[in-house]
């Protein structure tokens, strides 16, 4: 089992930046795919960013490239979503998962283990 823990989140001005960070506990010592989902009021959670096991692969979503950063310290078990430019468009609930893939899944169900999420919320 893995266990994944969100913080970071916050209320920001658009044109601003937050870094969101999600701790991994538990069955660590295998490396895991991660990535970062997001929800909406009223929209289905949808794909932002994915790294890796070993962090030399990324992925994004087209409405998030050059403006969303995801990374990963291995060591700390931890990876992070820098988000810079906000929009209010960003503001939602963002969740970290895991998954037992050798490259970068973007379909939630490639994922086997969500953290709680952290809310996201970007002021005009």
């Amino acid at each position: 089992q893995v266990q994944l823990v969100e913080s970071g989140g916050g209320l920001v001005q658009a044109g601003t930046s937050l870094r969101l960070s999600c701790a991994a506990t538990g069955r660590t010592s295998m490396r895991y795919a991660m990535g970062w989902f997001r929800q909406a009021p009223g929209k289905e959670r949808e794909f932002v960013a994915a790294i890796s096991a070993s962090g030399y692969t990324t992925s994004y979503a087209n409405f998030v490239k050059a403006r969303f950063t995801i990374s990963r310290d291995n060591g700390e078990n931890t990876v992070y979503l820098q988000m810079n430019s906000l929009k209010p468009e960003d503001t939602a609930t963002y969740y970290c998962a895991a998954g037992r893939q050798v490259s970068v899944p973007k379909e939630e169900y490639e994922y086997n283990y969500w953290g709680q999420g952290t809310q996201v919320t970007v002021s005009s």
